[in-house]
Protein backbone atom coordinates (compact mmCIF):
# COMPACT_ATOMS: atom_id res chain seq x y z
CA UNK A 1 0.00 0.00 0.00
CA UNK A 2 1.33 3.44 -0.93
CA UNK A 3 2.27 5.66 1.97
CA UNK A 4 0.56 9.06 2.16
CA UNK A 5 2.08 12.06 3.93
CA UNK A 6 -0.89 14.43 3.80
CA UNK A 7 -3.88 12.45 2.56
CA UNK A 8 -5.77 10.57 5.24
CA UNK A 9 -8.72 8.20 5.07
CA UNK A 10 -10.93 10.88 3.54
CA UNK A 11 -8.78 13.43 1.71
CA UNK A 12 -6.39 16.04 3.00
CA UNK A 13 -7.43 18.10 6.01
CA UNK A 14 -6.11 20.70 8.43
CA UNK A 15 -6.55 24.17 9.92
CA UNK A 16 -7.37 26.80 7.30
CA UNK A 17 -4.42 29.07 6.43
CA UNK A 18 -2.02 26.57 8.00
CA UNK A 19 -0.21 23.90 6.01
CA UNK A 20 -1.55 21.92 4.25
CA UNK A 21 -4.78 23.92 4.09
CA UNK A 22 -3.16 26.96 2.48
CA UNK A 23 -3.90 28.58 -0.85
CA UNK A 24 -0.39 27.63 -2.01
CA UNK A 25 -0.95 23.94 -1.26
CA UNK A 26 -4.44 23.95 -2.79
CA UNK A 27 -3.12 25.54 -5.99
CA UNK A 28 -0.32 22.97 -6.25
CA UNK A 29 -2.78 20.15 -5.54
CA UNK A 30 -4.91 21.38 -8.43
CA UNK A 31 -1.87 21.52 -10.72
CA UNK A 32 -0.88 17.99 -9.72
CA UNK A 33 -4.39 16.61 -10.22
CA UNK A 34 -4.59 18.39 -13.58
CA UNK A 35 -1.43 16.63 -14.79
CA UNK A 36 -2.18 13.21 -13.33
CA UNK A 37 -5.96 12.85 -13.64
CA UNK A 38 -7.39 15.48 -16.01
CA UNK A 39 -6.08 13.95 -19.21
CA UNK A 40 -9.36 13.11 -20.98
CA UNK A 41 -12.10 15.73 -20.61
CA UNK A 42 -9.77 18.42 -19.28
CA UNK A 43 -12.56 19.42 -16.92
CA UNK A 44 -13.28 19.19 -13.18
CA UNK A 45 -16.20 19.98 -10.86
CA UNK A 46 -15.74 21.69 -7.49
CA UNK A 47 -18.27 21.76 -4.63
CA UNK A 48 -17.94 23.08 -1.09
CA UNK A 49 -19.48 23.21 2.36
CA UNK A 50 -20.56 26.29 4.30
CA UNK A 51 -17.42 27.08 6.34
CA UNK A 52 -15.85 30.52 5.95
CA UNK A 53 -12.63 29.28 4.33
CA UNK A 54 -14.32 27.22 1.60
CA UNK A 55 -14.51 30.17 -0.81
CA UNK A 56 -10.79 30.80 -0.31
CA UNK A 57 -9.82 27.17 -0.97
CA UNK A 58 -12.16 27.06 -3.96
CA UNK A 59 -10.50 30.14 -5.49
CA UNK A 60 -7.05 28.56 -5.08
CA UNK A 61 -8.17 25.29 -6.70
CA UNK A 62 -9.81 27.16 -9.56
CA UNK A 63 -6.60 29.12 -10.12
CA UNK A 64 -4.50 25.96 -10.23
CA UNK A 65 -6.75 24.04 -12.59
CA UNK A 66 -7.37 26.88 -15.01
CA UNK A 67 -3.66 27.74 -15.08
CA UNK A 68 -3.10 24.17 -16.26
CA UNK A 69 -5.71 24.48 -19.00
CA UNK A 70 -8.47 22.59 -17.19
CA UNK A 71 -12.04 23.91 -17.22
CA UNK A 72 -13.82 24.18 -13.89
CA UNK A 73 -17.51 23.72 -13.12
CA UNK A 74 -18.45 25.33 -9.81
CA UNK A 75 -21.29 23.40 -8.16
CA UNK A 76 -21.68 25.67 -5.12
CA UNK A 77 -22.70 24.47 -1.66
CA UNK A 78 -24.01 20.90 -1.92
CA UNK A 79 -23.49 17.75 0.20
CA UNK A 80 -20.67 15.33 -0.54
CA UNK A 81 -23.11 12.52 -1.48
CA UNK A 82 -24.70 14.80 -4.09
CA UNK A 83 -21.28 15.15 -5.68
CA UNK A 84 -20.49 11.43 -5.66
CA UNK A 85 -23.96 10.66 -7.06
CA UNK A 86 -23.95 13.09 -10.00
CA UNK A 87 -20.28 13.49 -10.93
CA UNK A 88 -20.61 10.79 -13.60
CA UNK A 89 -23.17 12.95 -15.43
CA UNK A 90 -20.99 16.07 -15.60
CA UNK A 91 -18.48 15.01 -18.24
CA UNK A 92 -15.50 15.69 -15.96
CA UNK A 93 -12.30 13.84 -15.13
CA UNK A 94 -12.87 14.24 -11.40
CA UNK A 95 -14.62 16.28 -8.72
CA UNK A 96 -13.35 17.91 -5.55
CA UNK A 97 -15.34 18.51 -2.38
CA UNK A 98 -14.04 21.27 -0.11
CA UNK A 99 -15.00 20.24 3.40
CA UNK A 100 -13.67 19.18 6.77
CA UNK A 101 -16.80 17.08 7.29
CA UNK A 102 -17.69 17.02 11.01
CA UNK A 103 -14.75 19.21 12.13
CA UNK A 104 -15.05 22.81 13.47
CA UNK A 105 -15.24 25.83 11.15
CA UNK A 106 -11.53 26.66 11.41
CA UNK A 107 -10.61 23.34 9.77
CA UNK A 108 -11.04 22.59 6.12
CA UNK A 109 -10.19 19.82 3.72
CA UNK A 110 -10.27 18.60 0.14
CA UNK A 111 -11.83 15.30 -0.88
CA UNK A 112 -10.89 13.95 -4.31
CA UNK A 113 -13.63 12.07 -6.14
CA UNK A 114 -13.18 10.04 -9.33
CA UNK A 115 -15.60 10.56 -12.21
CA UNK A 116 -17.41 7.33 -11.28
CA UNK A 117 -18.18 8.64 -7.78
CA UNK A 118 -15.53 6.63 -5.94
CA UNK A 119 -12.74 8.02 -3.76
CA UNK A 120 -9.23 7.67 -5.18
CA UNK A 121 -6.95 4.99 -3.76
CA UNK A 122 -3.80 5.62 -1.72
CA UNK A 123 -1.54 5.03 -4.70
CA UNK A 124 -3.16 7.84 -6.68
CA UNK A 125 -3.04 10.30 -3.79
CA UNK A 126 0.61 9.35 -3.16
CA UNK A 127 1.37 10.21 -6.80
CA UNK A 128 -0.36 13.57 -6.34
CA UNK A 129 1.72 14.21 -3.23
CA UNK A 130 4.90 13.39 -5.16
CA UNK A 131 4.04 15.91 -7.88
CA UNK A 132 3.31 18.56 -5.26
CA UNK A 133 6.67 17.94 -3.59
CA UNK A 134 8.58 18.11 -6.87
CA UNK A 135 6.81 21.38 -7.74
CA UNK A 136 7.96 21.30 -11.37
CA UNK A 137 4.75 22.40 -13.02
CA UNK A 138 4.83 24.00 -16.45
CA UNK A 139 2.25 26.41 -17.85
CA UNK A 140 1.18 27.32 -21.37
CA UNK A 141 0.02 30.83 -22.29
CA UNK A 142 -2.29 29.37 -24.94
CA UNK A 143 -3.94 26.80 -22.66
CA UNK A 144 -5.99 28.40 -19.89
CA UNK A 145 -9.17 26.86 -18.55
CA UNK A 146 -12.61 28.45 -18.34
CA UNK A 147 -14.93 28.64 -15.31
CA UNK A 148 -18.66 27.94 -15.37
CA UNK A 149 -21.40 27.47 -12.78
CA UNK A 150 -23.89 24.58 -12.53
CA UNK A 151 -26.47 25.10 -9.80
CA UNK A 152 -28.80 22.32 -10.96
CA UNK A 153 -27.38 19.52 -8.83
CA UNK A 154 -29.24 20.52 -5.66
CA UNK A 155 -32.69 20.12 -7.21
CA UNK A 156 -31.69 16.93 -9.05
CA UNK A 157 -30.49 15.50 -5.75
CA UNK A 158 -33.74 16.38 -3.98
CA UNK A 159 -35.78 14.87 -6.80
CA UNK A 160 -33.73 11.69 -6.55
CA UNK A 161 -34.53 11.49 -2.84
CA UNK A 162 -38.25 11.98 -3.46
CA UNK A 163 -38.20 9.30 -6.15
CA UNK A 164 -36.36 6.96 -3.78
CA UNK A 165 -39.35 7.34 -1.44
CA UNK A 166 -41.54 6.28 -4.39
CA UNK A 167 -43.36 9.62 -4.33
CA UNK A 168 -45.30 8.47 -1.24
CA UNK A 169 -46.37 10.83 1.52
CA UNK A 170 -45.49 10.48 5.17
CA UNK A 171 -48.31 9.72 7.66
CA UNK A 172 -50.33 12.68 8.88
CA UNK A 173 -48.84 14.46 11.91
CA UNK A 174 -45.42 12.90 11.29
CA UNK A 175 -43.13 15.34 13.11
CA UNK A 176 -39.37 15.15 12.74
CA UNK A 177 -36.58 17.23 14.26
CA UNK A 178 -33.77 17.90 11.76
CA UNK A 179 -30.37 19.13 12.96
CA UNK A 180 -28.62 20.39 9.83
CA UNK A 181 -25.26 21.15 11.51
CA UNK A 182 -25.39 24.59 9.84
CA UNK A 183 -23.94 22.78 6.86
CA UNK A 184 -24.72 21.64 3.33
CA UNK A 185 -28.08 20.08 4.17
CA UNK A 186 -29.53 23.25 5.74
CA UNK A 187 -31.81 24.04 2.81
CA UNK A 188 -32.10 20.51 1.41
CA UNK A 189 -33.08 17.90 4.00
CA UNK A 190 -35.84 19.98 5.68
CA UNK A 191 -37.26 20.85 2.25
CA UNK A 192 -37.32 17.22 1.08
CA UNK A 193 -39.10 16.13 4.25
CA UNK A 194 -41.64 18.96 3.90
CA UNK A 195 -42.35 17.90 0.31
CA UNK A 196 -43.00 14.40 1.68
CA UNK A 197 -45.57 15.87 4.05
CA UNK A 198 -43.60 15.91 7.30
CA UNK A 199 -44.02 18.49 10.03
CA UNK A 200 -40.38 19.61 10.17
CA UNK A 201 -38.71 21.27 13.13
CA UNK A 202 -35.35 22.40 11.75
CA UNK A 203 -32.47 23.44 14.02
CA UNK A 204 -28.90 24.52 13.20
CA UNK A 205 -30.12 25.40 9.69
CA UNK A 206 -28.73 28.94 9.34
CA UNK A 207 -25.05 28.69 8.33
CA UNK A 208 -22.93 31.82 8.70
CA UNK A 209 -19.51 30.41 7.86
CA UNK A 210 -18.50 30.03 11.49
CA UNK A 211 -21.24 27.93 13.08
CA UNK A 212 -20.89 24.72 11.05
CA UNK A 213 -20.81 21.73 13.46
CA UNK A 214 -20.68 24.16 16.39
CA UNK A 215 -22.47 22.33 19.22
CA UNK A 216 -24.77 20.80 16.63
CA UNK A 217 -24.95 18.06 14.05
CA UNK A 218 -23.96 14.41 14.20
CA UNK A 219 -21.09 15.00 16.65
CA UNK A 220 -23.18 17.04 19.11
CA UNK A 221 -26.63 15.48 19.27
CA UNK A 222 -27.74 16.90 22.63
CA UNK A 223 -29.90 19.65 21.11
CA UNK A 224 -31.60 17.21 18.77
CA UNK A 225 -32.40 14.81 21.60
CA UNK A 226 -33.80 17.59 23.77
CA UNK A 227 -35.84 19.06 20.91
CA UNK A 228 -37.44 15.71 20.09
CA UNK A 229 -38.61 15.40 23.69
CA UNK A 230 -39.84 19.02 23.84
CA UNK A 231 -41.71 18.79 20.54
CA UNK A 232 -43.10 15.29 21.03
CA UNK A 233 -41.62 14.42 17.64
CA UNK A 234 -41.79 11.04 15.94
CA UNK A 235 -37.99 10.93 15.69
CA UNK A 236 -34.95 13.12 15.13
CA UNK A 237 -32.03 13.22 12.74
CA UNK A 238 -28.67 15.00 12.88
CA UNK A 239 -26.22 15.21 9.99
CA UNK A 240 -22.68 16.54 9.76
CA UNK A 241 -21.36 19.53 7.84
CA UNK A 242 -21.02 17.84 4.45
CA UNK A 243 -23.90 15.40 4.81
CA UNK A 244 -22.23 11.99 4.77
CA UNK A 245 -22.77 11.17 8.46
CA UNK A 246 -26.06 10.63 10.25
CA UNK A 247 -27.31 10.12 13.78
CA UNK A 248 -30.93 9.26 14.60
CA UNK A 249 -32.92 9.23 17.82
CA UNK A 250 -36.27 7.65 18.64
CA UNK A 251 -39.50 9.30 19.79
CA UNK A 252 -38.26 9.38 23.39
CA UNK A 253 -35.12 11.27 22.44
CA UNK A 254 -32.91 8.19 22.86
CA UNK A 255 -30.00 7.95 20.44
CA UNK A 256 -30.04 4.93 18.13
CA UNK A 257 -26.50 3.70 17.52
CA UNK A 258 -25.26 3.32 13.97
CA UNK A 259 -24.73 -0.44 14.38
CA UNK A 260 -28.43 -0.72 15.25
CA UNK A 261 -29.28 1.26 12.10
CA UNK A 262 -27.13 -1.03 9.96
CA UNK A 263 -28.95 -4.01 11.46
CA UNK A 264 -32.34 -2.34 10.94
CA UNK A 265 -31.67 -1.49 7.31
CA UNK A 266 -30.37 -5.00 6.69
CA UNK A 267 -33.50 -6.53 8.24
CA UNK A 268 -36.09 -4.27 6.62
CA UNK A 269 -34.47 -4.29 3.17
CA UNK A 270 -34.05 -8.06 3.36
CA UNK A 271 -37.74 -8.48 4.29
CA UNK A 272 -38.83 -6.15 1.48
CA UNK A 273 -36.71 -8.00 -1.08
CA UNK A 274 -34.44 -5.02 -1.77
CA UNK A 275 -31.38 -6.67 -0.28
CA UNK A 276 -31.95 -10.08 -1.88
CA UNK A 277 -29.69 -11.92 0.59
CA UNK A 278 -26.64 -9.84 -0.29
CA UNK A 279 -23.74 -9.34 2.13
CA UNK A 280 -23.62 -6.69 4.85
CA UNK A 281 -20.39 -4.79 5.58
CA UNK A 282 -19.18 -2.76 8.55
CA UNK A 283 -15.80 -1.86 10.01
CA UNK A 284 -13.68 -3.34 12.76
CA UNK A 285 -15.05 -0.66 15.10
CA UNK A 286 -18.59 -2.03 14.91
CA UNK A 287 -19.92 -3.71 18.05
CA UNK A 288 -19.08 -7.40 17.97
CA UNK A 289 -22.73 -8.29 18.66
CA UNK A 290 -23.67 -6.87 15.23
CA UNK A 291 -21.92 -9.77 13.49
CA UNK A 292 -23.92 -12.33 15.48
CA UNK A 293 -27.18 -10.54 14.68
CA UNK A 294 -26.46 -10.34 10.94
CA UNK A 295 -25.17 -13.90 10.56
CA UNK A 296 -27.30 -15.77 13.10
CA UNK A 297 -30.59 -13.85 13.31
CA UNK A 298 -30.77 -12.70 9.69
CA UNK A 299 -28.72 -15.51 8.12
CA UNK A 300 -26.75 -13.09 5.95
CA UNK A 301 -23.06 -12.95 5.06
CA UNK A 302 -21.13 -10.32 6.99
CA UNK A 303 -17.72 -8.76 6.34
CA UNK A 304 -15.50 -6.52 8.47
CA UNK A 305 -13.20 -3.91 6.92
CA UNK A 306 -10.68 -1.37 8.08
CA UNK A 307 -12.03 1.96 9.30
CA UNK A 308 -13.25 4.40 6.67
CA UNK A 309 -16.19 4.73 4.33
CA UNK A 310 -13.96 4.03 1.31
CA UNK A 311 -13.11 0.59 2.70
CA UNK A 312 -16.78 -0.21 3.29
CA UNK A 313 -17.75 0.79 -0.26
CA UNK A 314 -14.88 -1.21 -1.75
CA UNK A 315 -15.83 -4.37 0.17
CA UNK A 316 -19.50 -4.00 -0.73
CA UNK A 317 -18.55 -3.90 -4.39
CA UNK A 318 -16.23 -6.89 -4.03
CA UNK A 319 -18.92 -8.99 -2.34
CA UNK A 320 -21.92 -7.69 -4.30
CA UNK A 321 -23.47 -6.05 -1.23
CA UNK A 322 -25.49 -2.84 -1.05
CA UNK A 323 -25.80 -2.13 2.72
CA UNK A 324 -22.90 -1.11 4.92
CA UNK A 325 -21.64 1.49 7.34
CA UNK A 326 -19.61 2.34 10.40
CA UNK A 327 -20.37 3.50 13.92
CA UNK A 328 -19.13 7.01 13.14
CA UNK A 329 -22.35 7.56 11.20
CA UNK A 330 -21.44 6.73 7.61
CA UNK A 331 -24.30 4.60 6.25
CA UNK A 332 -23.91 3.34 2.69
CA UNK A 333 -26.81 2.20 0.52
CA UNK A 334 -25.31 1.50 -2.90
CA UNK A 335 -28.72 1.11 -4.51
CA UNK A 336 -29.30 4.82 -3.91
CA UNK A 337 -25.89 6.48 -3.43
CA UNK A 338 -22.20 6.01 -4.23
CA UNK A 339 -21.03 6.91 -0.72
CA UNK A 340 -22.30 7.62 2.78
CA UNK A 341 -25.49 9.63 2.33
CA UNK A 342 -27.33 10.97 5.36
CA UNK A 343 -30.52 11.86 3.49
CA UNK A 344 -30.91 8.56 1.64
CA UNK A 345 -30.13 6.59 4.80
CA UNK A 346 -32.69 8.58 6.78
CA UNK A 347 -35.42 8.13 4.17
CA UNK A 348 -34.72 4.38 4.04
CA UNK A 349 -34.95 4.26 7.83
CA UNK A 350 -38.23 6.19 7.87
CA UNK A 351 -39.65 3.89 5.21
CA UNK A 352 -38.75 0.83 7.29
CA UNK A 353 -40.24 2.30 10.45
CA UNK A 354 -43.51 3.21 8.73
CA UNK A 355 -43.76 -0.27 7.20
CA UNK A 356 -43.77 -1.77 10.71
CA UNK A 357 -46.46 0.65 11.92
CA UNK A 358 -44.58 1.06 15.20
CA UNK A 359 -42.90 3.86 17.08
CA UNK A 360 -39.09 3.85 16.80
CA UNK A 361 -38.91 3.24 20.58
CA UNK A 362 -40.85 0.01 20.00
CA UNK A 363 -38.31 -1.15 17.40
CA UNK A 364 -34.89 -0.20 18.75
CA UNK A 365 -32.65 -1.73 19.91
CA UNK A 366 -32.80 -4.80 17.70
CA UNK A 367 -30.09 -6.63 19.63
CA UNK A 368 -28.19 -6.39 22.91
CA UNK A 369 -24.74 -4.96 22.37
CA UNK A 370 -21.51 -6.34 23.81
CA UNK A 371 -19.54 -4.38 26.42
CA UNK A 372 -17.47 -1.60 24.87
CA UNK A 373 -14.46 0.49 25.89
CA UNK A 374 -13.90 3.33 23.42
CA UNK A 375 -11.69 6.29 24.27
CA UNK A 376 -9.53 8.75 22.34
CA UNK A 377 -5.96 9.63 23.28
CA UNK A 378 -5.19 13.11 21.97
CA UNK A 379 -1.54 13.58 20.94
CA UNK A 380 0.48 16.61 19.86
CA UNK A 381 0.65 15.99 16.11
CA UNK A 382 -0.17 13.74 13.17
CA UNK A 383 3.49 12.65 13.24
CA UNK A 384 2.96 11.28 16.74
CA UNK A 385 -0.15 9.47 15.55
CA UNK A 386 1.93 7.72 12.90
CA UNK A 387 4.64 6.87 15.47
CA UNK A 388 2.09 5.23 17.76
CA UNK A 389 0.50 3.38 14.84
CA UNK A 390 3.91 1.97 13.89
CA UNK A 391 4.78 0.79 17.42
CA UNK A 392 5.70 -2.90 17.31
CA UNK A 393 5.16 -3.17 21.07
CA UNK A 394 1.55 -2.02 20.75
CA UNK A 395 0.93 -4.25 17.75
CA UNK A 396 2.15 -7.27 19.70
CA UNK A 397 -0.04 -6.45 22.71
CA UNK A 398 -3.13 -6.06 20.51
CA UNK A 399 -2.34 -9.29 18.67
CA UNK A 400 -2.03 -11.22 21.93
CA UNK A 401 -5.27 -9.75 23.29
CA UNK A 402 -7.16 -10.60 20.10
CA UNK A 403 -5.90 -14.17 20.27
CA UNK A 404 -7.19 -14.51 23.85
CA UNK A 405 -10.63 -13.03 23.07
CA UNK A 406 -11.05 -14.60 19.63
CA UNK A 407 -14.68 -15.42 18.88
CA UNK A 408 -15.91 -13.40 21.85
CA UNK A 409 -14.65 -9.90 21.10
CA UNK A 410 -12.13 -7.67 19.35
CA UNK A 411 -9.32 -5.24 20.25
CA UNK A 412 -8.33 -2.31 18.02
CA UNK A 413 -5.91 0.59 18.28
CA UNK A 414 -6.90 2.92 15.47
CA UNK A 415 -5.02 6.08 14.47
CA UNK A 416 -7.39 8.79 13.28
CA UNK A 417 -6.93 9.67 9.64
CA UNK A 418 -8.14 13.24 10.12
CA UNK A 419 -7.22 14.31 13.67
CA UNK A 420 -4.23 13.95 16.08
CA UNK A 421 -5.96 11.20 18.01
CA UNK A 422 -5.47 7.50 18.74
CA UNK A 423 -8.63 5.51 19.30
CA UNK A 424 -8.51 2.70 21.84
CA UNK A 425 -11.34 0.26 21.21
CA UNK A 426 -12.10 -2.98 23.06
CA UNK A 427 -15.39 -4.86 22.66
CA UNK A 428 -16.51 -8.25 23.93
CA UNK A 429 -18.90 -10.37 25.95
CA UNK A 430 -17.01 -9.93 29.25
CA UNK A 431 -17.36 -6.38 30.60
CA UNK A 432 -14.60 -6.77 33.22
CA UNK A 433 -12.03 -7.88 30.64
CA UNK A 434 -13.11 -5.17 28.20
CA UNK A 435 -12.73 -2.40 30.78
CA UNK A 436 -9.41 -3.66 32.16
CA UNK A 437 -7.84 -4.12 28.74
CA UNK A 438 -9.12 -0.74 27.57
CA UNK A 439 -7.50 1.06 30.51
CA UNK A 440 -4.28 -0.89 30.05
CA UNK A 441 -4.07 0.07 26.38
CA UNK A 442 -4.79 3.72 27.15
CA UNK A 443 -1.73 3.83 29.40
CA UNK A 444 0.43 2.02 26.84
CA UNK A 445 -0.59 4.43 24.06
CA UNK A 446 0.19 7.45 26.26
CA UNK A 447 3.64 6.07 27.12
CA UNK A 448 4.50 5.33 23.48
CA UNK A 449 3.31 8.78 22.36
CA UNK A 450 5.47 10.53 24.97
CA UNK A 451 8.69 8.59 24.30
Amino acid sequence: MADNKWFGTDGVRGVANQFPMTIEFATKLACAAAELICTNHKKVAIAKDTRISSDMIEAALVAGFTAKGVDVIKLGVIPTPAVTTFVSELGVDMALMITASHNPFYDNGIKLIANNGDKFDNQTTAQIESLIEKNQFSFDKDKIGKVSVDDSIKEKYMQRALHMFNDKKLPQNFKVVVDCANGCFSDILPEVLRRLGANVVAIADKPDGYNINNNCGSQHVENMLAKVKAEGASLGVAVDGDGDRIKICDDNGILVKSDQLIAFLAKTMQNSGENNSRAIVSTKLSNTALERYITQDLGLRYFITGVGERNVVQKLKEEGGVIGGEESGHLVLLEYAKSGDAMMAFLATISGIIAQNKKPSEIFPLFDEDALFFENVTVDSVATVKKVAASQELKQIVEEMNEKIKGRGRVVIHPSGTEPKIRVWVCGDNSEIVDAWGKELMQKVKLVSQN
